[in-house]
Order: structure tokens, then C-alpha cells, then sequence
């Protein structure tokens, strides 16, 4: 297994947890367990977003969001990543459809595993953020990205055993 293969499976591990949650009814997607801010929807479509904006950051290219958006129907808060939202812009973020959540997600692992597939190890040592103490790689920040969908599915996992627990 080399580099690319090992990441490229690192990197389906947040879609395959997302796709292991149970079917859950809108309004199961939309609740606010526990009254935080943060509904299973909006983990998931933050997940995707923070995947999306990133890799278009890193390469140049368009968003998958670009094909997506106008069936989430989120307005321009749909465009944004989600980090620093208020309770009230988050729930705002609200969305009927599991199968759409995933298929967003799984097209930025997609394109994420892609752009990886492109990469040499220089590029992947190449600093691409000076504003860190260490500087940021091009390898710690795609890491970080996948890190950071396992976080918030793992948040939606528990969330969707929450609300589903009999």
C-alpha cells in the first residue's frame, strides 16, 4: 500500500461512518439534542463544506457546493462553512434529506481522494500556510481536513444513537 492508497482509504472513513447512520426522518436530522446548536444536518453538511472549501482552496477548482446547491435550498448561509456560527444561524441550517447530505459528502471525499491521487511527496511537503507555528503543510492540511469530517460524523453518530435509542 502506498501513500496515496493508505490516504485515500484514511479519507472514505467519514463517508463510510456517515453512510453506517441509521435512517433517520427529518425531523431526526433537524433535532437539537440536548438543545446544542448543532443538528446532525448541519454536522454533515458542515463535513462536506469544510471539505469543499478547503480542497477548492488547495487547487484552484470550483467547489462541488457549485452542483449541490441549489437542491439544499440554504440560501447564502448554505454557502458559507458553518465555522462560527450563532445557535440561530445554525439552526437555520436545516435539511429533509440523508441520501443528499451523504451524496455531498461523499462527492468532496471523492474530489479530495482525486486531488491527492495528482500529488508527489514534495508537494505534499511543500509549506502552504505560513501562519502557524509550525507551518502548515500541504500533507498536514489534507490530513486535517479528513480529521475534521471524522470529528463532526463521529458527532453525528452519536447524535443519530441519541435520538434513536429506544
Amino acid at each position: 500500500m502506498d501513500i496515496v492508497d493508505l490516504f485515500a482509504d484514511l479519507a472514505h472513513r467519514p463517508l463510510d461512518a456517515a453512510q453506517a447512520l441509521p435512517s433517520l426522518s427529518a425531523e431526526q436530522l433537524n433535532a437539537h439534542p440536548a438543545g446544542h446548536p448543532n443538528s446532525i444536518a448541519w454536522l454533515l453538511w458542515h463535513s462536506g463544506r469544510e471539505i469543499d472549501v478547503q480542497l477548492a482552496d488547495l487547487t484552484g477548482t470550483d467547489q462541488q457546493w457549485e452542483q449541490f446547491r441549489d437542491r439544499f435550498d440554504l440560501g447564502e448561509l448554505g454557502d458559507t462553512v458553518g465555522y462560527g456560527d450563532t445557535s440561530d444561524q445554525a439552526g437555520q441550517i436545516t435539511v429533509d434529506d440523508q441520501q443528499l447530505l451523504t451524496d455531498y459528502l461523499g462527492a468532496t471525499l471523492t474530489a479530495l481522494v482525486t486531488y491527492v491521487e495528482g500529488l508527489s511527496e514534495d508537494d505534499l511537503g511543500e509549506v502552504i500556510d505560513e501562519n502557524w507555528t509550525p507551518p502548515v503543510t500541504r500533507g498536514a492540511r489534507l490530513i486535517s481536513i479528513v480529521d475534521d469530517a471524522a470529528v463532526h460524523v463521529g458527532q453525528a453518530a452519536y447524535a443519530a444513537g441519541a435520538i434513536t435509542r429506544s
